[in-house]
């Protein structure tokens, strides 16, 4: 159930066996990336991590049914002499510094065939829905699947499941806005790592920072004693905001649509990349599960993704899809918006709700479109209400706004 996000490394193929740091040094002698110290302290920690991972045990299908003091002697019993269950990393940084894509070097090298790299929303959407589950459960299932008939509390049976689907989980973008997420979070975690689950996690908040000013955060400080305690806390925090570097000077909306407006969001997509424009033949697809189904992503990389209007928009997608997306990429292009009219309602209704999805993420948008924001719909069933998604497109070319981070913090 784990997975609107489990995505490889975009980008060259890493040698697994070589570790983060090989892999590393491998894009930046491609070119691929600068040399940057901050970057390098905290690819050093992941290595020892990696070490620390070779011929760890991994958990697998058999740790659904064991109880935790089972699972400890099992995990005794197949390693070595003293020794430790690894620790975990807490990344935290500003926005553009990297934590995502050296989380993701670090999980595509990862010497383990058990592991999972998800957004951290989807997965607590993905917690919530199997506890949900549990609870409907009679007896009889409960116990089939490993469980005690009466074992009401859902958070130790959803932790076996989890930890039996990925010994390392790779969390991207650790935040809590939901107090239902935050009276979950301390038993679901204690419950993992007490399994020998490996988290590394990035996040733009300290720890201390997470859930502040939430209701009754009194009863989340516990959580994140835990993370201050169990995991190391590193801060990749360098002078250069590379997301926001490569934005700089590069118009976001283009009219008309035309071939030269066209090349011009090709250049910028191989811009925001760090890819050639030569290796046009070479970007990767993507495709997010939403709800069960699958949605295609024609082009992406680096947390860019590639769209046409048509794809978007005149297919009958929602708000659940358009949410996908603005959690899965921090910058969406999008090619060839029409001039919307009557005829166009459903597709403008569509935008608007694209747009909206985009805006409260932080997504950057780059366009072509056939006129400028003020004309794309403005006669038709909702055009009053589309200017609220006029004025947001404005908004989204200011300097303010590309400076955001990616999320939905503002």
């Amino acid at each position: 159930m784990l997975g609107t996000e489990e995505r490889q490394l975009e980008g060259p193929v890493v040698v697994a066996k070589a570790g983060p740091i090989a892999a590393y040094n491998q894009l930046k002698d491609e070119g691929e990336l600068r040399p940057d110290a901050d970057q390098a302290r905290v690819v050093a920690r992941l290595q020892r991590l990696y070490d620390e991972l070779v011929d760890y045990p991994e958990i697998g299908s058999h740790g659904i049914g064991l109880s935790i003091k089972t699972w400890r002697l099992a995990q005794l019993l197949s390693r070595s002499r003293n020794r430790q269950t690894p620790q975990g990393v807490y990344l935290v940084g500003g926005v553009g510094r990297g934590k995502s894509m050296l989380m993701d070097l670090f999980f595509e090298v990862a010497p383990l065939k058990s592991k999972k790299r998800v957004h951290f929303h989807e997965f607590m959407l993905d917690v919530h829905a199997r506890m949900k589950v549990w609870r409907g459960l009679s007896g009889k299932d409960r116990a089939a699947l490993g469980g005690h008939a009466s074992e009401d509390n859902p958070i130790p049976p959803v932790a076996r499941q989890i930890a039996a689907e990925a010994t390392l989980l790779c969390f991207d973008e650790l935040q809590v806005t939901d107090i239902a997420d935050a009276m979950v979070l301390g038993r679901l975690f204690k419950e993992l790592l007490e399994r020998g689950v490996i988290i590394v996690a990035t996040s733009n908040r300290p720890p201390d920072d997470l859930y502040k000013d939430g209701l009754n955060r009194q009863l989340f400080l516990p959580f994140i004693e835990m993370i201050k305690n169990t995991f190391e806390v590193m801060t990749l925090d360098g002078p250069t905001d590379y997301r926001y570097d490569r934005l700089k000077g590069v118009e976001t909306y283009y009219t008309p649509v035309n071939q030269e407006t066209t090349d011009k969001l090709a250049a910028a997509f191989f811009r925001l990349t760090d890819r050639d424009i030569e290796d046009r033949h070479k970007v990767p697809t993507d495709e997010l599960t939403v709800q069960g189904r699958s949605l295609f992503v024609p082009k992406c990389a680096r947390g860019v993704a590639v769209f046409s209007f048509k794809r978007l928009c005149a297919n009958p997608l929602g708000s659940a899809d358009y949410l996908a997306i603005a959690r899965a990429y921090h910058t969406v292009i999008m090619v060839a918006i029409p001039q919307m009219s009557k005829a166009k309602r459903n597709e403008a209704k569509r935008f608007v709700t694209l747009i909206d999805a985009l805006y409260e993420h932080g997504v950057k948008f780059l366009c072509n479109a056939e006129v400028p924001p003020a004309d794309l719909y403005p006669d038709g069933d909702g055009a009053f209400e589309f200017e609220r998604t006029v004025s947001r497109l404005i908004e989204m070319q200011s300097e303010d706004y590309l400076a955001r981070g990616h999320g939905t913090d503002r």
